[in-house]
């Protein structure tokens, strides 16, 4: 599966960055996380409760950050498995300052399988952009409060 998102936050990008590489400030944002534990050098282990139409589960996810250029971009590697399915991914975030706002582009490429991925395609693809929309508001109202 296919996604792609981008977004604009009207904060400076360091602000942007710094919050974005904070355990703390994302997970509260990230929709179903029960928290973000460090096990490594940008490397973390979260629970996650996601539903997508009727099927629901509780994934264990580990998320690294690799190629961190600082302010401009990294790639996340997701990797997840639960009572659901797995759910396997990467993705490049790139952030463009733009005066005092910041955009945020997102690219990547998610492989699911089980019973999670019997919802389809296109009800998937769905949910994450709700998931990310949510993500981005939440991070939005930190970054634009400050």
């Amino acid at each position: 599966m296919k996604v792609t998102h981008s977004v604009t936050l009207k904060a400076p990008v360091d602000q942007v960055w710094k919050t974005l590489l904070d355990p703390d400030q994302i997970a509260g944002c990230i929709p179903g996380c029960e928290g973000l534990n460090p096990i490594g050098e940008n490397q973390y282990e979260a629970v996650m409760r996601v539903g997508v139409g009727a099927v629901k589960g509780t994934f264990r996810t580990k998320v690294s950050l690799l190629d961190i250029t600082p302010t401009t971009s990294y790639r996340m590697a997701v990797e997840g498995t639960g009572n659901a399915g797995l759910v396997n991914g990467a993705g490049l975030i790139n952030l463009v300052a733009e005066g005092n706002s910041t955009v945020i582009n997102i690219e990547g490429d998610a492989n699911i399988a089980g019973t999670i991925a019997a919802v389809g395609q296109r009800m998937l693809t769905g949910a994450a952009r709700m998931m990310m929309n949510q993500f981005f508001g939440c991070i939005g109202k930190k970054v634009e409060g400050a």
